[in-house]
């Protein structure tokens, strides 16, 4: 049985970091790891290794996101991600 760790946080990134930064950060990880935000009404949730999903949630500084992760090294690849959107 799978792992699964969620964790929310509020978005709190510089200029210079970007979705491709934060894509290429999360390769190495095998769990699938899932961003949710809510988007004009409706609820997104994307699979963080889709570039093109992450584009279409349109993260901006202050917007709340619920990081998802399933898999053995689940636990580690949300930290990550937690640590690169706060």
């Amino acid at each position: 049985m799978a792992t699964e760790h969620t964790q929310e946080v509020v978005v709190n990134i510089s200029e210079e970091q970007t979705i491709t930064g934060l894509s290429e950060l999360i390769q190495p990880y095998q769990s699938e790891i899932y961003l949710k935000k809510l988007v004009r009404g409706t609820v997104h949730e994307v699979n963080l290794k889709s570039f093109l999903g992450l584009i279409t949630l349109q993260m901006r500084n202050g917007d709340k996101i619920t990081v998802r992760a399933i898999g053995e090294d689940s636990e580690a690849a949300i930290n990550k991600v937690v640590e690169f959107l706060t």
